[in-house]
């Protein structure tokens, strides 16, 4: 058989075939079949060292994946083993923490309850307490409920109520009690049940003169706890509401611009429940709102308590009575640059238009149907609304009877005949006094509307509609 070499270039050498002579000599026979077996195991020879070839390769190149498999195989558990012990170690060390926080904690409440024989060292110990707790509880939570579970709060009331107490500790007490109720409705609740409402009220009455720096530590305090439903119905019945007005209006005398602001907002919060709205009444509190109106910085805030206010009887009553009243809610409707305070006074002013008739004629003498026509064009969603049903309510006369008029078109003139000769001369000089008003500013509002001028007829037979 053939014999198969390889040079440099891999090419296939057949060696020569012996002749016939010699083959006869070695009494062997060469056929055609026996040619072509040696041509076709010449190719194979050269095809299988190729695909040895290959082979060789490839299974050298498994090896050495395998061995990078196996490297990596033994570092796996290297690295979850160094994971492991990483976890192992930071959970103790952030174990150990809590354990020296927690033992930090027990020794503030421990000074706080604490009866030191010299009452000069007791004193010196609780307010440092406070202060600590004051610092602890301003924002960390767990902190929060850790120290009123070991009992921080019945020391820190019981400090207002202290005559001995100096001015540091009663206002180092007063933001630890502070602290201790941000965001935690059961520190809030005890609080309360601890006394502290009547104990803030008996140290305000106390101190003559007032101080400025205690009177805003329970304002501030008288915020937080009246965020909670049931505290509100405790605090408003306490009297506070009282101390919470005299400090909104004799602010720029006796506090800050925010001791102001937190006793709006805790007014705000104790209206919402309406049997404080009450006590409310008993102070002046609703013609100084009224009276305020104006001052961007607060007439968001008092709109809401006027909100709720109007939504009792006594309290629309009361709103009525101010003298002026109507003219300084309407003139906010034209505040086109404060959109919530516009939707909360057409709001007020919604609900007095749907529960008194007197209250509709008030509103048309401050000339409100240019204000309600303007903002059910250009007005928010909520504020367009609610001036459309304020219109409504305008349109219906004494005893229930409706405006004969349709808001789009005119009357017969029959019955606008009738209509006037049942007027009074007043009645009929507020009419024309309305018309004059809408006719007047129904330019302006198309204009600012972007509405075809043609939209002034229009307008002018629903102005006529919206008189009386």
């Amino acid at each position: 058989m053939a014999k198969c070499h390889r040079n440099n270039v891999d090419p296939l050498i057949l060696h020569r075939i012996p002749s016939a002579s010699s083959s006869s000599l070695s009494g062997n026979t060469f056929s055609g079949s026996s040619l072509r077996r040696i041509i076709f195991d010449a190719i194979s020879c050269g095809g299988s060292s190729r695909y040895r070839r290959e082979l060789r390769e490839e299974d050298d190149e498994g090896c050495s994946k395998s061995t990078i498999i196996g490297e990596d195989s033994m570092r796996k558990p290297e690295k979850l083993s160094d994971l492991l012990n990483l976890a192992v170690i930071e959970s103790g060390v952030e174990t150990k923490k809590k354990e020296e926080t927690l033992e930090i904690l027990k020794r503030v409440v421990k000074d706080l309850q604490a009866e030191a024989e010299a009452e000069a060292e007791a004193a010196e110990k609780k307010i440092a307490a406070a202060s600590e707790v004051r610092l602890l509880a301003k924002d960390d939570i767990e902190a929060r409920v850790t120290l009123a579970m070991l009992g921080a709060i019945p020391p820190l009331v019981s400090m207002i109520d202290d005559e001995s107490q100096s001015e540091d500790a009663l206002i180092a007490s007063l933001y630890a009690l502070l602290n201790l109720g941000i965001g935690n409705d059961v520190n809030k609740a005890a609080i309360v049940k601890a006394g502290v409402v009547h104990k803030m009220l008996k140290l305000v009455e106390s101190s003559k003169p007032p101080n400025q720096a205690i009177a805003e530590a329970i304002v501030a305090n008288f915020l937080g706890l009246s965020a909670l439903d049931s505290n509100k119905p405790i605090i408003g019945s306490s009297g506070a509401i009282i101390f919470l007005v005299k400090t909104l209006k004799n602010f720029e005398e006796t506090s800050s611009s925010q001791a102001r602001e937190d006793a709006l907002r805790a007014l705000y919060n104790l209206s919402i429940y309406h049997q404080n709205v009450s006590f409310i009444l008993e102070t002046d509190l609703i013609p100084f709102l009224l009276n305020t109106l104006g001052d961007m910085e607060v007439s968001e805030r008092i709109l809401a308590i006027l909100t709720n206010v109007v939504s009792v009887p006594e309290g629309r009553k009361a709103i009525g009575e101010v003298v002026e009243a109507f003219p300084i809610l309407v003139d906010v409707l034209n505040w086109n640059d404060s959109i919530k305070c516009q939707e909360k006074a057409v709001y007020i002013l919604m609900l007095m238009a749907h529960k008194g008739y007197g209250d509709r004629n008030a509103m048309i003498e401050a000339g409100i149907e240019s204000s309600l026509l303007e903002l059910t064009l250009v007005g928010s969603p909520l504020a367009q609304k609610r001036a459309s049903r304020v219109l409504e309510c305008l349109r219906v006369v004494d005893k229930g009877k409706q405006v004969s008029a349709p808001i789009y078109g005119t009357s017969s003139l029959g019955r606008e005949r009738g209509h006037d000769l049942r007027m009074t001369d007043e009645r009929k000089a507020v009419k024309q006094l309305v018309q004059q008003s809408l006719q007047s500013n129904m330019k302006r509002i198309v204009k600012r509307a972007n509405l075809p001028h043609d939209f002034v007829t229009t307008s002018q037979h629903f102005s006529k509609s919206l008189t009386f």
